[in-house]
């Protein structure tokens, strides 16, 4: 009897020295996967991270005054003092939304740090910025940021998905993304190819957009060598149901909705979208033929995700997602009226799962696996010379590329004292895919002539170690390294001529196997010169290496064929920025930042001959490309409701060595504009309106290696500049319920972004909705 009345004594003087409470935002939503930290006065850290309820719970060794901080991403960190009399009480702690250096950001040293206290170049794009933006689809979005880019400046509305490869500062754009992205820490590029399905983004269950511009290969390894964009969804909501359908002109008509709800420890999400349109047409009006017709796409996303933290210090997920996409590519077959013309479809099942935990010593340690099934169609047209011009389409190839994918991580991470944060972590990909390919006839494009089966197997493996240092309060010094390990294998080229089955002299049924391994090393500091200014720099490497895509499978754009190489090598950079950020009242943020860097054997489409009726060319390891810059960005809060922020890129980028074409060297690198710039002003009034004006500016660039093509009509070589400008608006009409309606191209300004034929970007897109917002108790 004795014994059970000294444990109960116990559990109840526990439970008095304990205190628990709930993470809020300003509307009064829980915020889960909040990180907790408890502070004691000795400096010594304990953390814990919120449920899907938001809620939390803290039993603290002893008694005496603690300091209780609240991190959560997009949110201006909260800091309490708790003392003893708050003990055994239930604490409401409400984030606010965070001016830019105030936001929490997780993806540049894959731990919650606010925007100032981080030594590299981050730009963030937020639930409102997303929200007052005209765009239908995320790399419209995107575009209000200078660095970002896509390949050809084309809108993943109207370009093959193999086009959409995203470039940051423009380190060697091309299909093929240099940039790591990321959806809710997730790999989002195609794992075949590299490249980005935008339309994939669920972009009304975003919460933020995270953008990290200098190399990350020292945390991320693969992909991430120029940079990482990491999309944030947003969190379970209690009881929430919203939906926007809204129509455009060309016949464009979405349906996104989102529902979400919180059971105590259990949080659910279900987002998707919807959308179609009848497209418009992408070559210039006079250069159209028959064979033009409207760029066209049908896609439709689903995503569900499951959180659940059956006790503090214990967080789970699951998610999985279904997408699938069909476009048609502006040209019919004359030859073959049975074909509906060059097209392609995607169908891709994606699954993920992980776990967070508090460990016994304080430390955090998380993990992740995810699996990928894709299946990829295209078909490519030739389009012979003919009179009258492009009067002739004749289909050449049909492409189906099945992908499997599975990966995960696993990371570590621990404070000791104030002064070290450290984190230890690996991660493994493995992918296998082929390209088969057919080869149609060269007269009417309608008999299968050659058979082609070739792929491969990559498998690659990194860790990763990580100190963050505080020397002294205002000097923090951010040290890194990885190695990582990666091989491609079992990979072949199956080619026999149809019907007979006999190989051509290219068959192989036993490529080379390639292998590397790269050290990637970075250190960083940030020095806080006084509350209103700090100065920040980094040095640092990173690496890229081939993709499957471009070590064995070939495509043709028009009269260009390019060709895949078996014998290409990993991307190395060596680089560094430096930077000043200067606040000189609360509301205003100026940041200036220059870059350098230096890649050596990128890899680049090289021109290897040229026909009047056909380019060829093929990727190679280049030698090397120096790019460098400045850029700026400005942002400006007026009051609660005005808002002003712009940016400007200056980027040189040209190839320094290239051993096996040596005219290029003193070249501009294709698709790299020296001038980038944007200006967005936004008015938000509960009462009134939300009003939102962006201007986009972007500078001449070449479209080919040798800095040689020539838009028809033009006297200089390269695509000659534009401005655009773009407006949304939106009201509440009654609780819950709001009408929107956005203009991208306002002005409907014409302007190029390929030549052979000569292409153009997007003309003026309306389109007007109705957002409805459920919310139950």
């Amino acid at each position: 009897m004795t014994t059970w009345i000294l444990v109960g004594a116990l559990l109840a003087a526990a439970q008095a020295n304990s205190f628990s409470g709930v993470v809020r935002d300003a509307s009064g939503a829980a915020v889960p996967s909040a990180v907790v930290v408890v502070r004691t006065a000795a400096g010594a850290d304990r953390q814990m991270v919120t449920g899907p309820d938001g809620r939390f719970t803290v039993e603290p060794s002893g008694s005496g005054e603690l300091t209780l901080i609240v991190r959560a991403g997009g949110f201006k960190e909260e800091s309490r003092r708790v003392t003893d009399a708050d003990r055994g009480r239930d604490l409401t702690i409400v984030l606010a939304v965070a001016p830019l250096l105030e936001t929490v950001t997780v993806t540049p040293t894959r731990s919650e740090q606010s925007v100032a206290d981080v030594p590299a170049s981050v730009q963030i794009i937020g639930r409102d910025e997303i929200a007052q933006s005209p765009a239908v689809v995320a790399d419209d979005v995107l575009r209000q940021v200078p660095t970002f880019s896509l390949f050809r400046r084309t809108s993943s509305l109207s370009s093959h998905p193999t086009s959409q490869g995203v470039s940051l500062r423009g380190i060697g754009p091309s299909g093929v993304s240099r940039t790591l992205v990321l959806l809710d820490g997730m790999p989002f590029n195609d794992p075949f190819g590299g490249w980005v399905y935008w339309t994939r983004v669920p972009l009304d269950n975003t919460d933020r957009i995270e953008i990290v511009e200098g190399s990350s290969s020292s945390l991320y390894g693969n992909y991430a060598m120029g940079g990482v964009i990491n999309i944030v969804p947003s969190r379970p909501s209690r009881r929430t149901l919203e939906l926007s359908p809204q129509y455009g002109n060309n016949h464009s008509r979405k349906f996104d909705f989102l529902a979400s709800d919180v059971w105590g420890n259990l949080g659910a999400t279900l987002d998707g979208s919807v959308f179609d349109t009848d497209g418009f047409p992408i070559v210039v009006a006079n250069e159209r033929g028959l064979v033009d017709n409207k760029a066209t796409v049908e896609f439709s996303n689903v995503n569900l995700k499951l959180e659940y933290t059956p006790r503090p210090g214990v967080n789970g997920f699951l998610r999985a997602g279904r997408f699938r996409e069909s476009r048609q590519n502006a040209k019919a077959s004359t030859t073959d009226p049975n074909r509906p013309g060059e097209a392609n479809d995607t169908r891709w099942n994606s699954a993920s799962a992980g776990v967070r935990l508090l460990l016994p010593d304080q430390s955090d340690l998380q993990a992740r696996v995810f699996t990928d099934f894709e299946t990829f169609h295209s078909n490519f047209l030739a389009v012979p010379p003919a009179t009258p011009l492009r009067s002739i389409g004749r289909m050449t190839l049909l492409q189906k590329v099945p992908t499997r994918g599975v990966g995960g991580m696993v990371q570590w991470s621990r404070a000791f004292g104030s002064s070290h944060d450290v984190q230890i972590g690996t991660d493994w990909r493995w992918v296998d895919g082929d390209s088969e390919e057919r080869a149609l006839d060269t007269t009417t494009g309608t008999a299968v002539t050659l058979e082609r089966v070739s792929g491969g197997t990559q498998k690659s493996v990194g860790a990763f170690v990580q100190d963050i240092v505080t020397v002294l309060p205002a000097l923090a010094v951010t040290v890194s390294a990885r190695l990582d390990r990666w091989r491609n294998y079992d990979a072949h080229n199956l080619e026999t001529n149809f019907p007979s089955g006999t190989p051509t002299a290219n068959n192989n049924l036993f490529l080379p196997e390639r292998d590397d391994t790269v050290v990637s090393p970075r250190v960083g500091a940030l020095y806080r010169v006084s509350d209103r200014v700090s100065v920040w720099g980094s040095v640092g490497s990173g690496f890229r290496a081939p993709t499957l895509n471009e070590l064995y499978r070939q495509f043709r754009v028009g009269a260009v064929l390019t060709r895949a190489n078996d014998q290409l090598g990993p991307e190395r950079l060596k680089g560094g920025e430096a930077g000043v950020t200067v606040t000189p009242w609360a509301n205003l943020t100026v940041r200036t930042t220059w870059f350098e860097n230096r890649v050596e054997n990128p890899v680049s489409n090289v021109t290897i001959s040229t026909t009047p009726a056909l380019t060829t060319q093929q990727r190679q390891n280049l030698g090397r490309t120096r790019i460098w810059g400045v850029q700026n960005s400005v942002e400006y809060r007026l009051g609660s409701f005005w808002r002003v922020s712009g940016g400007y890129l200056f980027d040189r980028a040209t190839v320094e060595e290239a051993a096996a074409s040596p005219a290029l060297v003193g070249k501009t690198l294709a698709q790299v504009p020296r001038h980038r710039g944007s200006i967005h002003a936004a008015y938000a009034n509960p009462r009134f309106a939300s009003v939102s004006l962006g201007v986009q500016m972007i500078g001449r660039q070449f479209d080919d290696d040798q800095n040689a093509r020539i838009v028809p009509g033009y006297s200089d070589p390269g695509l000659p500049g534009y401005t655009t400008v773009d407006l949304a608006v939106s009201r509440t009409i009654v609780r819950n319920v709001d009408v929107f309606f956005g203009v991208q191209n306002l002005f409907d300004r014409e302007y190029f972004v390929g030549t052979l034929p000569t292409t153009i970007g997007s003309p003026r897109l309306v389109n007007g909705g109705v957002r409805l917002r459920l919310v139950g108790r």
